[in-house]
């Protein structure tokens, strides 16, 4: 299966966004704070994620 670059970073993006608005959402309340927090787990499982390149693949004779 080959996943691009981009598919990868944005479902990083994605999950660690996700998993902060399931923290910041606890209490019933999102402040201005925990949004930032949010956008910031976005752009660092976005930005690291796209940083680091895919493995690339090889052919192996190994069953």
């Amino acid at each position: 299966m080959k996943i691009t670059k981009y598919a990868k970073a944005v479902t990083a993006g994605v999950v660690a966004a996700g998993g902060t608005v399931a923290t910041a959402a606890a209490d019933g309340v999102i402040t201005g704070g925990e949004v930032w927090l949010i956008v910031g787990a976005f752009l660092g499982g976005l930005g690291f994620t796209w940083a680091v390149p895919n493995r690339t693949s090889t052919a192996s004779s190994e069953a």
